[in-house]
């Protein structure tokens, strides 16, 4: 295990510790789009709003996120990456503020929309870390920063939920205003610099870029697909289940937030995926998140009704969502150096648009037909899922094109 760590930071330009660093920060910063969702029963009760109120405000982060992707990300092609993370760790501060001091679900939900706009750092520091490595080990490199996500997002469920059950919800708000501020002040001293500096080129130009990358690039389209569905299921899932439990198992928001914690298998597997799809296929790696993802909603609709069913369904959903994460960004990642937080932009964009659909159907389908119906919801966005991978078809091997201008 030592000697494959030191190879590791031999071929990639990294230290192991900056490796750790960007993990880290990416974990932290994304935990802000999730704290909601073990919340949103309460949230509804202290406000005296129904559940698809709180359902609409858990839709604006993932909205909020997306459009933060899609309209901020792309400086990152522009200006200083090293610079550009830390302004936006200082508005996610002042945005987790906004949430935490807010009176009444209109500032709460408009403070929600800047959360998710002013997180988009982990989505800077991604394409950042895959500029640094090695090429023929970036997927190494993305598994291992992928996992700092991937652990952010299932403790953050956690966090939410077992903070909520002894302090007033709106505690997990100062708390996480807390510790980006702490983030930056590390961020600050050990982040490493961005050896491109400022860049020649304006905002209008990379903005209008966005639309010729998609179109240029099918393997681009197709993680954009795949990445659109298989988040939107994921969040099908977690904008559910503490409903779900209230009503089936009269169980509470911390229940809710310690199922997270199921999500460690993927956080176990992330950096497995990653050198998996270094050395075989990332098409293999794709068919396989699909494959687990229709296994988990399966186990939900036939076995959800014992806790067991659901804890089964839920490692198989990590599983699923982390394989495809780490699959895409590999083949994002892959497509150019001089383009890559452009790409990212267009992707993570995709990816959160479909997280934020899956939320708002799921949710409505609750409302209307209970469990069966976000199962259903499921069903859409999987066999949407398998289309676009029949159709697209991703790349058998990721290969870096090296630099060229998009």
């Amino acid at each position: 295990m030592g000697k494959e760590k030191t190879k590791l930071i031999k071929k990639t330009g990294l230290t192991k510790g900056q490796v750790l660093l960007l993990a880290v920060a990416t974990g932290i910063v994304v935990a802000n789009l999730n704290y909601i969702q073990p919340l949103e029963a309460l949230i509804a009760h202290s406000y005296g709003v129904s559940r698809g109120t709180v359902g609409v405000v858990a839709m604006l982060t993932q909205l909020g996120y997306a459009f933060g992707l899609l309209l901020l990300v792309p400086l990152g092609d522009i200006f200083d990456r090293n610079h550009l993370i830390q302004v936006m760790l200082v508005l996610a501060v002042i945005a987790l503020l906004a949430a935490y001091s807010a009176r009444n679900i209109v500032w709460f939900g408009a403070a929600s929309l800047l959360v998710g706009i002013t997180s988009v750092a982990p989505q800077i520091i991604i394409p950042f870390s895959a500029y640094l490595a090695d090429g023929l080990h970036g997927g190494q490199v993305l598994g291992s920063v992928m996992s700092g996500l991937l652990t952010g997002i299932l403790l953050s469920r956690s966090v939410s939920g077992l903070l909520a059950g002894f302090w007033p919800w709106q505690s997990v708000y100062l708390v996480a205003a807390i510790a980006v501020a702490v983030l930056l002040l590390v961020l600050h001293w050990y982040l490493p610099q961005d050896p491109r500096g400022h860049q020649k080129l304006n905002y209008g130009q990379v903005l209008r870029s966005l639309p010729h990358l998609l179109r240029t690039q099918p393997h681009l389209q197709g993680s954009a697909i795949n990445g659109f569905t298989l988040f939107g299921v994921s969040n099908v899932l977690w904008s559910t289940l503490a409903f779900y439990l209230a009503d089936q198992f009269g169980l509470g928001s911390t229940v809710a937030g310690l199922m997270g914690l199921l999500g460690i298998t993927g956080v176990l597997f992330a950096p497995y995926i990653g050198r998996l799809v270094d050395r075989t296929s990332p098409r293999r790696t794709v068919g396989m998140g699909i494959t687990f993802s229709v296994l988990a909603f399966v186990a939900f609709w036939a076995l959800g009704h014992w806790v067991m069913g659901l804890i089964v369904g839920i490692v198989l959903l990590d599983l699923g969502t982390q394989f495809g994460q780490v699959s895409n960004q590999a083949i994002v990642q892959s497509l150019s150096r001089t383009s890559g937080s452009r790409n990212n932009s267009v992707f993570m964009f995709s990816y959160f648009m479909g997280g934020a659909l899956g939320t708002f159907f799921a949710t409505w389908a609750w409302g209307r037909f209970g469990w069966n119906g976000v199962c259903a919801v499921a069903a859409v966005f999987l066999i949407v899922s398998l289309v676009g991978h029949l159709v697209w078809r991703e790349p058998t091997k990721i290969v870096r094109q090296g630099e060229r201008d998009a």
